[in-house]
């Protein structure tokens, strides 16, 4: 039979008249669970339901946080519904379809450190498609693309003499073999100048920091910079069909466990109630549950709960974090040879373009030649209250400047996606208002890209997260 939870939700049991609380706790404690987490939590540990706890669990957001740590709570036995606003789960990695296949809506790629999502990949049955690849990655100086994606690139890297391309050099060995525990409390800006050199800096990577932080650049932590470079290797990873699969494959991976995704539901507040469970209401009507996990941005989780406690919002909400816009365009022929391109000469209205198929095989969208151009801004920008249209004519006399050749009536498709609260301005202050993952509010736990300092962004640090959290729930 079907029980039903409030407003329509449904989940299976063998017991007949009994809320779900009532059944976890009464009908299973006749019978035995056996827990098999598939490498996650070790060895098979076999638990009576009168020494394990089931919870109901309400999961804000649906990006790749909320989706790991609902596939490990379901896995567990827990009972979860996760809300998403969008119609499509993945979050800032979600993708949208081109023919037959994914194309994601902000550019991403593997790196051979991220070894939480590529185990996770394998888990699901995906790993046949995961392929890795060495594009391209150039700098563009003086209007000349310089190839820089290696030590040897590095070492042929013409805008710098060889003494300053060898003392570059040996700053980012440093950097790849020491923890960031070394650079916390420094800012990025005065010690790359002191120990790479104020013209490799001002060269190569103040313009890429000017781009990608405006008026914040000066004011950016070291650690973030550490991250960049120890993280990163020569070969890309991308999963063959988009990363959409990833996470479509998770939402059904949820659902056969018996958790409930709710896409297209958006989460207007969430409050504590009197007997210690929590009531979540939604778009769609209201829920009540013993836990909520926030993975939404810290800042949008204190306006949700207005029941956190004033010294609480205090420390954490706080701090500022830039928008992401992509122009996606679909060109009838190539318009470089390289991946990704950082425009290192001035005026250039885009932090980075990124031609997909040069890292994957126009084959795979139709014979599409798709190319990002990205950016990151404050909330307050003009660029966000832009139309497409507005956009690209901007964008266009750039593009030339990239290929003299390029002519607009290339362009046969084209895409806008923009997203808040992206990019975390990563300051020194930073690290002292990371909250913790458990709150002040009882059943009431945050989990964020905030937290994954000093890395940010990447799918591998949000399901890294996931992992840590359902650790200590169930511990």
């Amino acid at each position: 039979m079907l029980i039903p939870l409030s407003h329509g939700s449904q989940v299976p049991v063998p017991c007949k008249n009994l809320t779900v609380t009532q059944m976890m706790a009464t009908c299973s404690a006749t019978r035995k669970i056996v827990l098999q987490l598939q490498g996650f939590w070790g060895e098979t540990q076999s638990k009576t339901d009168e020494e394990y706890s089931y919870m109901q669990y309400a999961i804000l957001g649906g990006g790749a946080l909320g989706l790991g740590a609902a596939y490990r709570l379901t896995k567990a036995g827990h009972s979860l519904m996760l809300f998403e606003q969008e119609t499509t789960a993945g979050g800032l990695a979600a993708g949208f379809r081109i023919g037959d296949t994914w194309l994601e809506k902000y550019y991403h790629h593997l790196f051979r450190t991220d070894t939480t999502v590529i185990k996770l990949i394998q888990e699901l049955g995906l790993g046949d498609r995961l392929e890795w690849l060495h594009p391209r990655t150039v700098c563009l100086i003086d209007g000349k693309f310089q190839q820089l994606d290696s030590p040897l690139t590095l070492l042929k890297f013409s805008p710098l003499r060889i003494d300053e391309r060898l003392r570059v050099a040996a700053v980012v060995a440093v950097l790849k073999l020491t923890g960031s525990g070394l650079y916390e409390g420094k800012t990025a800006e005065p010690w790359l100048r002191q120990w790479m050199g104020r013209r490799p800096y001002s060269i190569v990577f103040e313009p890429l920091f000017v781009a990608k932080f405006g008026a914040m650049h000066d004011q950016i932590a070291l650690p973030w910079f550490w991250a960049r470079f120890h993280d990163r290797t020569t070969y890309l990873g991308y999963l063959r069909g988009g990363f959409q699969q990833l996470y479509e494959r998770l939402v059904e991976r949820i659902s056969q466990a018996g958790g409930k995704v709710l896409l297209g539901t958006r989460v207007e507040s969430a409050k504590p109630l009197a007997d210690g469970r929590w009531e979540v209401q939604t778009g769609q009507g209201a829920w009540t549950v013993d836990r909520v996990i926030s993975t939404l941005p810290t800042r949008l989780t204190c306006r949700l709960i207005p029941a956190l406690p004033g010294d609480y919002r205090a420390r954490y909400d706080w701090g500022q974090a830039y928008g992401a816009q992509c122009l996606i365009l679909s060109l009838d022929r190539q318009l470089t040879d390289s991946y990704w391109i950082n425009p290192c000469d001035a005026g250039y209205p885009f932090t980075s373009l990124v031609e997909h198929t040069n890292f994957r095989p126009t084959s795979e969208y139709g014979g599409r030649h798709l190319i990002y151009l990205g950016n990151y801004r404050p909330m307050d920008d003009p660029l966000f209250k832009m139309k497409k249209e507005d956009i690209l004519q901007e964008f266009l006399p750039y593009l030339k400047r990239i290929n003299p050749a390029f002519d607009p009536e290339w362009i046969q498709e084209s895409w806008l996606f923009q997203a808040p609260f992206a990019q975390p301005i990563v300051t020194t202050e930073y690290r002292e208002h990371i909250p913790l993952l458990r709150t002040p509010l009882k059943g009431l736990w945050v989990a964020n890209m905030f937290q994954v300092y000093p890395h940010d962004r990447g799918q591998n640090y949000s399901f890294e997260l996931a992992d840590r959290l359902v650790r200590e729930l169930e511990n």
